[in-house]
């Protein structure tokens, strides 16, 4: 071996980890579950696709998605739950109601879990405390039921007429 090739040889190598720590990080993958279907879930994927792109995240540039969708078949939900538990998700959202929340609950207690459901989720045993969630799972709750005698009260409010009153005859 020449002397020149045998310095280009041993300079390349030492470069090598220097080369290593420059490539960008690993985009995080987040874990998306919900017991419907892709086709009934056009409107929440395109929310959740504006929301990650207001944090910065933009699918296939610097995050990466995986999506496990039970069909309306529940008895498949702890296992795709599983499934991206053990992939190592960053985070697993987990939509499609309480059934898919409580998948992704018993699937993992390290892994952080974003839910959307529509019921006290204290009540559900999701969390201890609504101010102070600790454990690994936050999201939105859409305390519908609740807000309904509330809603109908305001009508009553702005409207006294009886709902028949505004029958069309």
């Amino acid at each position: 071996m020449k002397r020149r090739d045998f310095i280009t040889l041993i300079g390349g190598a030492a470069a090598m980890p220097l080369v290593a720590r420059a490539q960008p990080p690993k985009a995080p993958i987040v874990g998306f579950m919900s017991s419907r279907s892709p086709k009934d879930s056009v409107h929440l994927l395109q929310s959740f696709h504006r929301g990650l792109g207001e944090a910065g995240y933009v699918e296939g540039q610097n995050v990466t998605i995986e999506y496990r969708w039970a069909e309306g078949r529940y008895e498949r939900l702890a296992a795709l739950a599983a499934e991206l538990s053990s992939r190592q998700v960053a985070v697993i959202a987990a939509f499609g109601g309480s059934a898919s929340a409580r998948a992704a609950q018993m699937a993992t207690t390290t892994i952080p879990i974003v839910i959307s459901i529509g019921e006290d989720p204290v009540e559900a045993g999701f969390v201890r405390n609504i101010n102070r969630p600790e454990g690994n799972i936050t999201g939105v709750i859409l305390f519908t039921s609740v807000l309904g005698s509330k809603r109908l009260s305001l009508l009553r409010e702005f409207a006294p007429m009886p709902p028949s009153a505004f029958l069309l005859t």
